[in-house]
């Protein structure tokens, strides 16, 4: 598995002051840096390690989200795409893509 295809994004923290670079399969690493590219290449790096160390353990390693199939269906039908994406959002936000799906039809 290569750690060039998880789903990565940097955002602002107001709280730290500095950029944060995120991965939706691991939502408990960050890495926090003064600037989005330093961040993205930080947060790369660490989901590098993690995995490295994930696979020496024996452990399972996450399947990237763009690698995933994703059916289209969860009871309403919906183009793959979109699932792709409600997904990514649930992993981001930790939550159950039911959960999301059923917050979003209720507002």
């Amino acid at each position: 598995m290569n750690a060039d295809h998880y789903t990565y994004r940097v955002t602002w923290s107001p709280e730290d002051g500095e950029h944060v670079g995120l991965c939706a399969e691991f939502p408990s690493l960050s890495w926090l840096a003064s600037s989005p590219d330093a961040a993205l290449k930080g947060v790369r790096r660490l989901v590098a390690q993690a995995v490295e160390d994930m696979r020496a353990a024996g452990e399972e390693v996450p399947v990237p989200l763009a690698e995933k199939h994703y059916s289209g269906e969860f009871r309403v039908r919906i183009p793959p795409a979109v699932h792709r994406a409600l997904a990514m959002q649930a992993a981001e936000q930790g939550v159950s893509l039911n959960r999301l799906a059923s917050a979003k039809l209720a507002a």
